[in-house]
């Protein structure tokens, strides 16, 4: 086989590659996520008792510590995913496509300095001689404010992101080398993750009862996921979109 026709070979299986790539990451950010979310705030943080949220986190510091490590991780894992989709979609729309690679890197910097109210309870709770003149429940109420502010922190992340998903899920109706209905769901979960966000700084309680719509939503992300990892792109398509794009 010729050197060009190795190199016409390799371009060939290039996008692909690249979206197969992307989907290992955003599994990691997906399972990362979960694990964080549910299995160590939601076991460990108990709702209006800081006191209880205290003991708890001191009782299994080792699994609190793993939440944090794992969320620092998965923060680490956006990169990738954003600077893999900025080049698998700057052949549909670049100005668009870029927007949405700095959405999702503002919110996943939001997230990442927000990070660190999620590690505050382990200063606070660690008994550290500086923080002797704290009384034990001013300390417990500390912690628990630091967590309820890396909510907050969150939430303002998941507005980024849902403005990120919006702009994603328009790029892969237009796209040829995705499935539409992926993109349809994904600008759907963007709406929700946007209702969501902004319930929650407006009318938390209506955030409550919302949230449930948001967790099905998520049936995008891992449509997306998926199809990422089995199937990548239609690289023909996206050779043909990319030619396009190059003649305008």
């Amino acid at each position: 086989m010729s050197t060009a026709a190795i190199a016409g070979k390799i371009a060939e299986v290039f996008p692909r590659l690249k979206a197969r790539i992307a989907g290992f990451f955003y599994l990691i950010i997906i399972v990362g996520g979960i694990f964080a979310e549910v299995f160590v705030r939601g076991k460990l943080v108990v709702a209006g008792d800081p006191a209880a949220t205290a003991h708890n986190i001191m009782a299994h510091e080792s699994l609190y510590r793993w939440g944090f490590a794992v969320e620092a991780f998965y923060c680490a894992c956006v990169i990738p995913v954003t600077v893999i989709f900025y080049d698998l979609f700057k052949v549909v729309n670049k100005s668009l496509a870029a927007i949405e690679a700095l959405l999702g890197l503002t919110g996943n910097a939001v997230e990442s300095v927000s990070l660190l109210a999620f590690f505050a309870p382990l200063v606070l709770l660690g008994g550290g001689r500086y923080l002797s003149a704290f009384s034990a429940e001013q300390l417990q109420s500390a912690a628990y404010v630091s967590l309820k502010l890396f909510e907050h922190g969150f939430a303002i992340c998941l507005a980024f992101f849902g403005f990120d998903c919006l702009l994603a899920g328009y790029l892969i109706i237009r796209s040829t080398f995705f499935p539409r209905v992926i993109g349809v769901l994904l600008a759907f979960e963007g709406l929700c993750y946007l209702i969501n966000s902004y319930a929650n700084f407006l009318a938390p309680q209506f955030a409550e009862r919302f949230f449930p719509v948001l967790a099905a939503s998520a049936i995008a992300e891992i449509s997306l996921c998926l199809w990422l990892l089995v199937m990548g792109v239609n690289e023909q398509r996206w050779k043909e979109q990319a030619s396009l794009a190059t003649q305008v």
